[in-house]
């Protein structure tokens, strides 16, 4: 085998080991984000009545998506000051699941 070949395949196998099993959907998280009124407390970078996405990214770097997703679901308080956050119930699990996930990435557009 030629070294020019070799050197493709290698090329190709890192590629396809360097994309996530599961790739996010950020606009559809954002356009989620909108429709489910998280932005009425909540700002990319910038505290409202809730704490920033980024600064929840921060405080829970390396935590599972499917763990801040029940946070979602159940809503919560204590947590970041006096105001609680009122429960998701009505998000389905991937919905929930797919906010969390962009909520740990630092709300990417």
């Amino acid at each position: 085998m030629k070294i020019q070949t070799l050197l493709t395949i290698a090329a190709g196998a890192v590629a396809v080991l360097a994309v996530p099993a599961h790739a996010m959907d950020a606009a559809a998280a954002k356009a989620l984000a909108q429709k489910s009124a998280c932005t009425a407390c909540h700002a990319v970078d910038r505290k409202m009545v809730g704490p920033a996405y980024k600064a929840v990214a921060e405080k829970y770097k390396g935590m599972k998506p499917e763990e801040l997703a029940v946070s979602i679901k159940k809503g919560g308080a204590g947590k970041w000051g006096p105001v609680p956050m009122p429960a998701q119930a009505g998000l389905s699990d991937n919905d929930a699941k797919l906010l969390a996930e962009w909520i740990l990435a630092g709300a990417p557009d």
